[in-house]
């Protein structure tokens, strides 16, 4: 059957973004519970994505020199799992920001890697990349909403218990995934540093940072903001459910809506959402006021992502594509992660969550404003042109 492979990679992103959600969603919880402070529970959500850094660009560069990302998704989803189990082993600050770090090397390529071979299988089979990486939203949020379940019973610190589940099972379906071999010119490092020459490519970054620090701040701290504001385990499933749920929508629509617009339109909406999103955080009083807001998050996110991913890869020659997608996703995840939980954990040790959401609305709207200017000075220079 011809979209076998799409299914396959379908499922695939369910299971790699439900791996993700996990941490994501329950590991703040999971280091509270054991007695960390804000800031050191920062510190750790800061690892990560530090890895993160070091770790995409160096699976994208393989993957375009050796023309293979199953191969590469195939050896991080077994170093996650080891990773994982290794985790469980561990205690105390130290202990927890040694196996962070190790553990982010395997994961950020895990869902970095899927979402640039499903753009690749999706020029080559003429199907909607939103509606494949739509599988990944329907992962992260269905695993949210059962694992706080799940958790809520068994207890927090046992959240390895279903991550290392959900693992083994993104490996096993990472084995009948499929390449897509792209063109033989040879890679090189030097042809892969000078994508940070790019110059507009990097102002865009630049201003992509701004935001995503907003986004990734977020991640981090939402269930402890629900937990503060004196909700359960399970609402912060339900949160994440329902957030990633519209995200999901919003990609399984993409292709009614997307070509409509540049999509530099659709980054500056999507970040206009976003600001206003985090100033009503800052207001509510009840944690079940999460839950509306986060329906917000499928249009924002959604739009964001798809509309930022597919300008990125207008900007990089095509031998070169998972090198600058892995580049886009590290300089989204990894480092906003970064800025996004250290700052957060600072904020809320010094001033509390409410101040920290207000100040993630002043940060998105800096890097819409940053963003605007730039697709101005485009448009000049295509008139130029």
């Amino acid at each position: 059957m011809e979209y076998r492979s799409v299914y396959r990679l379908m499922a695939y992103l369910f299971f790699a973004y439900s791996t993700m959600t996990i941490v994501m969603s329950y590991i703040p919880l999971y280091f509270q519970a054991d007695g960390l402070s804000g800031n050191e529970v920062g510190i750790l959500m800061a690892i990560g994505p530090f890895a993160t850094i070091i770790a995409q660009p160096f699976w994208g560069f393989m993957s375009d020199k050796y023309k293979t990302i199953k191969r590469m998704i195939v050896i991080s989803a077994i170093g996650v799992v080891i990773a994982a189990a290794g985790f469980m082993l561990m205690g105390q600050f130290y202990g927890y920001l040694i196996m962070m770090f190790v553990l982010f090397l395997f994961l950020s390529p895990l869902t970095a890697l899927g979402d640039s071979l499903s753009q690749k299988t999706a020029t080559l089979k003429g199907v909607s990349f939103g509606r494949i990486r739509m599988w990944g939203s329907l992962g992260f949020a269905t695993t949210s909403l059962l694992t706080g379940y799940v958790l809520t019973t068994i207890g927090v610190e046992r959240v390895m218990i279903p991550m290392i589940i959900m693992a083994v099972l993104a490996l096993v379906m990472a084995l009948t995934i499929e390449d897509v071999k792209g063109t033989n010119k040879p890679v090189t490092i030097i042809s892969a540093l000078k994508i940070g020459l790019n110059k507009k490519l990097m102002f865009f970054l630049l201003c992509v940072v701004f935001i995503s620090i907003t986004h990734r701040a977020n991640d981090s701290y939402l269930g402890l903001y629900i937990v503060g504001l004196g909700g359960a385990e399970s609402l912060i499933g339900w949160a994440w459910f329902v957030g990633v749920s519209a995200e999901a929508l919003v990609f399984a629509t993409s292709p009614l809506w997307f070509r409509k617009f540049n999509p530099l339109s659709f980054i500056v909406i999507a970040g206009f959402i976003y600001s206003i999103r985090w100033v009503l955080m800052g207001m509510i009083t009840s944690p079940w006021m999460v839950l509306p807001l986060q329906l917000t998050h499928g249009i924002s996110f959604g739009m964001f992502y798809i509309a930022a991913f597919q300008y990125v890869n207008k900007l990089i020659p095509e031998h070169l594509q998972a090198t600058g997608h892995v580049l886009f996703i590290t300089t989204f995840f990894g480092l906003s992660g970064i800025f996004g939980s250290l700052f957060g954990g600072w904020m809320i040790d010094g001033f509390g969550l409410k101040a920290l959401y207000f100040c993630l609305g002043v940060s998105a709207i800096i890097g819409v404003a940053g963003l605007m200017i730039f697709n101005q000075k485009t448009k000049v220079n295509s008139s130029a042109a």
